[in-house]
């Protein structure tokens, strides 16, 4: 099959193309830089345009079996999802695989969360075969924050208190390629989470026990949070992950037991724990 990957230089599109281009498969991954493009594997047909750009639909969408449609969170997001999903009708791509995100409707207030509840209203009422990945927060997200905790001990995501079933992007990938190449996976909604939920004191202990040193959580405070975070994030990122960070700390995400099914059920096998991304990931910080 011909596959159209959206977000293909990102950290799970990145991996669905390695895992299509595994199996055989014909991969063309999207992308507005052609040095990003450079850096994509061998095998993987480049694809140059933007979604924000019609002048461009006409060579991006045209002769797809499937569609991974991952849009980044930004101003922008909303209109390249839809854009996405309107293209893909036109082109009669045969499968749509979206990468949503889990229980988004609890926070509707958040643009990103909002932004992926419009595109799969828009997928569900498009008559395309469809399949919707809703992960949990990432681990790999915790790369951003090597510095904090090598350098000053802190695990500075201020997830709070309830807890949130995050999830390793490897198991994002591998659920993404199998609904990509798998047809009976049609019609269907999958919750993508890990098996024990965290929270953010939780995550400084994990980190603390493969460091062999104290790492602290950074805490709640959000205006705080927003503060050190303004030197590197844009000012539309900080505003719309401390409404989505206010969710965590006030509901939490955690996954139901149903939900934990779901996701061993499109794996075929248990999801990645937490604990054991956090040992990979120190011993290569330290190596």
């Amino acid at each position: 099959m011909r596959h159209l990957i959206l977000g293909g230089t990102g950290t799970v599109g990145g991996v669905v193309v390695r895992g299509l281009l595994d199996k055989g498969e014909t991969v063309r991954v999207l992308t507005r830089s052609a040095e990003r493009a450079r850096a994509l594997p061998k095998g993987a047909e480049t694809v140059l345009g933007d979604l924000t750009d019609p002048g461009t639909y006409e060579r991006v969408f045209t002769g797809d079996d499937t569609l991974f449609l991952l849009t980044a969170n930004g101003p922008t997001d909303l209109m390249e999802g839809l854009v996405a999903v309107n293209e893909a009708k036109r082109s009669k791509v045969k499968r749509v695989v979206h990468l949503s995100i889990h229980d988004v409707e609890k926070c509707p207030e958040a643009p990103h969360f909002a932004s992926k509840i419009a595109i799969e209203h828009a997928l569900r009422e498009s008559g395309l075969a469809y399949t919707i990945l809703r992960p949990n927060n990432f681990y790999q997200n915790d790369y951003w924050f090597k510095d904090a905790i090598l350098q000053y001990g802190v695990y500075p995501q201020p997830i709070g208190g309830v807890g949130l079933s995050r999830v390793d992007s490897r198991d994002i990938a591998e659920a993404a390629v199998r609904a990509l190449t798998d047809g009976g996976h049609f019609g269907k909604t999958y919750a993508l989470v890990g098996p024990d939920p965290v929270t953010g004191e939780s995550c400084a202990a994990e980190f603390a026990k493969a460091l062999d040193k104290p790492v602290a959580y950074g805490g709640d405070d959000l205006a705080a949070w927003a503060k050190s975070m303004a030197a590197y994030m844009p000012a539309w990122a900080v505003y719309d992950y401390a409404i989505m960070y206010a969710m965590f700390q006030a509901k939490g995400l955690k996954a139901t037991a149903a939900q934990l099914d779901e996701t061993r059920t499109i794996l075929g096998r248990e999801p990645r724990k937490f604990s054991d991304f956090v040992g990979e990931t120190v011993a290569a910080w330290k190596a």
